[in-house]
């Protein structure tokens, strides 16, 4: 009967992360496995549990950071995050006291303001992303000499 049980129980956690892709229950259908094994060999219902505890959390401690780390990489990402250091052309003055600015980057025109709270920039002129904070691009004049020593 105990066998059925863990063979429950790892149909079960495999169901919820097959649903979740989460990367959670995986370790516990592995855990239960183990248990279904022990449960067939006869060491008894307080081995079973033992083992299922102890290979689902050092499944979970050991190999889940490494499993997450590189074999699910969801993170997607996001247009924003490949903003900071591309250059961008001005399309509107940028003056943080006045709070006007635009500037176009990949064809998509974006909300600016500068980095330098004194600094302005003029409409046609090239300025570098230094940070993205919500939906506006942080900019720095851009300065042809000093970006062409760096490459």
């Amino acid at each position: 009967m105990e066998v059925f049980i863990w063979l429950g129980i790892m149909i079960l956690c495999l169901i919820i992360e097959a649903v979740t892709v989460g990367l959670a229950t995986i370790w516990f259908a592995a855990g239960a496995l183990v248990a279904v094994i022990a449960a067939v060999l006869g060491l008894g219902i307080v081995w079973e549990i033992i083992l299922f505890f102890t290979v689902s959390l050092v499944l979970l401690f050991f190999t889940r950071p490494f499993a997450v780390k590189y074999i699910n990489p969801h993170k997607v990402r996001t247009n924003y995050e490949d903003a900071v250091d591309k250059t961008v052309k001005v399309t509107e003055r940028v003056d943080n006291i006045e709070g006007t600015g635009k500037a176009v980057l990949n064809g998509l025109e974006w909300t600016a303001r500068m980095q330098d709270k004194e600094s302005v920039l003029t409409e046609g002129e090239l300025a570098k992303v230094t940070a993205v904070e919500g939906v506006k691009l942080i900019l720095i004049p851009y300065d042809e000499e000093k970006t062409a020593k760096q490459i």
